[in-house]
């Protein structure tokens, strides 16, 4: 009975994942065209930054191995990474809940064939987004496959270290996909700006945060991909050190 729980709450924090995910693709998509939200713009740009920083704060928490350690005394191993998915969207379904707009335009091009291009963009990141979670096991990483696994009592076995499609030539492709798709708009408002802003500093933390656990994790496989690939712009393949 406990694994069939397991499975039922695991495929729950999916279907919760997979509605927030299409809901962040629509907010940031409409961010633009939001009626102001009638507050101070310091009261506007404080309760936007606070948001922000519930969700990194979480969101790089709960993803560190030592917190896991500590966690999963608490939480079945089975669904931890379900859990983390759960509190992931529900801390980003209060950012959209209670973002505040600024209407105050940063810049808005006029050009049809740029706007064009920046839409074809927009979705362009969110793809490459969604691509690079198949490419590393996309229900390992939102936890469906942990709980299938227990539900056929099977043991699991963390994803092995692999540098699939867009990997080769990007360390962190997620990353850039979702910087792609916040900076790519015909229009930008300040509250868009400041968004954009935000997540591209969290971005830059976050990557450090979890390559300090992939190179614990990987050892010198790791450092030796990093010294050859790029962090966020495809350059050119480097020289391995």
């Amino acid at each position: 009975m406990a694994r069939i729980a397991a499975f039922a709450y695991g495929v729950v924090c999916y279907a919760l994942f997979l509605y927030t995910f299409l809901s962040a693709i629509w907010f940031v998509w409409k961010m633009d065209e939001t009626a102001p939200g009638g507050r101070l713009l310091t009261e506007s740009i404080l309760i936007n930054a606070a948001l922000l920083g519930v969700f990194a704060i979480q969101h790089s928490v709960m993803a560190r191995q030592g917190f896991k350690r500590m966690w999963t005394k608490l939480v079945p191993q089975p669904i931890e990474r379900s859990t983390y998915v759960l509190f992931s969207s529900l801390a980003l379904l209060l950012l959209m809940r209670f973002w505040q707009p600024i209407d105050i335009v940063i810049w808005e091009i006029q050009n049809t064939a740029v706007r064009m291009v920046l839409d074809g963009l927009f979705w362009l990141g969110w793809g490459i987004v969604l691509i690079a979670t198949f490419l590393i096991n996309h229900f390992d990483l939102f936890g469906l496959h942990q709980v299938w696994l227990y539900l056929r009592k099977q043991p699991y076995q963390p994803p092995t270290f692999r540098t699939p499609g867009f990997y080769q030539f990007v360390r962190h492709p997620i990353y850039m996909g979702f910087t792609i798709a916040f900076w790519s708009t015909p229009t930008m408002h300040a509250d868009h700006l400041v968004f954009a802003l935000l997540t591209l500093g969290y971005v830059l933390v976050a990557i450090k945060l979890e390559e300090r656990d992939l190179v614990n994790i990987h050892g010198e496989q790791y450092q030796v991909y990093r010294s050859g690939v790029s962090m966020l712009v495809p350059w050119p393949r480097k020289r391995a050190a």
